[in-house]
């Protein structure tokens, strides 16, 4: 299914934007609210969109119903999202691969931040680097050493040719001054399959689908890439700690609506979201996914997703990455 041109959501936009922006709001939500993503049913976005929906559902008294709609990357679901009427009654749920998919295709058909209103964060995680446990790379640095030393590019697993995970290894390894070769796969589990098989020397993918592995022995973990030590892997070092002052790389999930979304739904979702991931009992929820609560203004989320499209951005340039 192609992306639909800019020029035709900002004109539905342009419709919306008659919407009566002096209806008083004092009775929203009256009714569901639908919540859409982009990636698969069952996946970790969709488990965390189903975290923080169940959450609001209980505090705003309506249901939000979450909806995947994948396809192109989760560029189609964020571009209902920005089609969508801004009644506070659709919304979307974006991951980092967000900004992603702004800095690996050629065109969208909206703007990243502009044609949205930006609601706020709801949670963050690193990634995390594994080799197989026979492997002679057991850190950062004996990752670094070999790349240097062998005669062929080490081989790194990623889900997928301009995924978050195939641009921070582009990120790093140029960081690092060292040659790697990245291995496409149609999903990270083709990756881990052939990582346990021998055939790489690393991937890089999320928490929730390596810690699992990670406990039961299969797979050695050799790096996060946050700024602190990942809570579930408390001896496993950052990629800071290896030599890079300051590298930080984390992942990202929050809420959006569409543009004109009145100030007052905004800022009211923004404080619920911010109390939903406070509450002990959905923290420990969301530390079992994998994860870690973060909420935060909607200016730190924009400028968030911003200062990601220009990093990746200029990664996809520096590397050559063809764009989509």
């Amino acid at each position: 299914m192609a992306a639909l041109p800019r020029r035709t959501v900002l004109a539905g936009l342009s419709a919306t934007a008659a919407w009566p922006a002096t209806r008083a709001f004092a009775a929203w939500p009256e009714r569901n609210i639908t919540m859409i993503h982009g990636l698969a049913a069952g996946g970790g976005v969709d488990v965390s969109a189903r975290l923080i929906a169940e959450g609001l559902s209980k505090r705003l008294g309506q249901q939000i119903v979450v909806e995947a709609r994948p396809g192109a990357a989760g560029t189609l679901a964020a571009a209902q999202v920005a089609r969508a009427a801004p009644d506070g009654y659709t919304l979307g749920y974006i991951p980092s691969g967000h900004a992603v998919a702004a800095a690996t295709y050629k065109s969208l058909p909206y703007h990243p931040t502009d044609d949205f209103t930006i609601v706020g964060q709801a949670i963050e995680f690193p990634f995390v680097i594994v080799t197989h446990p026979e492997h002679a790379i057991r850190n950062i640095p004996d990752l670094i050493k070999a790349a240097r030393e062998r005669a062929n590019p080490l081989l790194g697993g990623v889900p997928g040719q301009g995924t978050p995970q195939h641009l921070l290894i582009e990120y790093f390894s140029r960081l690092a001054g060292i040659k790697i070769q990245t291995v496409p796969f149609r999903g990270g589990n083709q990756a881990l399959t052939e990582l346990i098989a021998k055939r790489l020397d690393f991937l890089i993918d999320p928490p929730i689908a390596l810690i699992g592995q990670i406990n039961s022995g299969a797979l050695h973990p050799i790096g996060v890439t946050g700024a602190t030590r990942f809570l579930s892997l408390p001896n496993v070092g950052t990629i800071a700690e290896a030599g890079f002052p300051g590298f930080s790389i984390t992942s990202w999930m929050g809420v959006i609506g569409p543009a004109k979304l009145p100030a007052e739904i905004a800022a009211r979702l923004n404080g619920e979201i911010a109390a939903v991931v406070k509450e002990p009992a959905m923290v420990e929820r969301i530390q079992k996914t994998g994860s870690e609560p973060k909420s935060g203004s909607p200016d730190e989320f924009k400028s968030r997703i911003a200062a990601d499209v220009a990093r990746w951005t200029k990664v996809v340039a520096d590397a050559g990455i063809e764009r989509i």
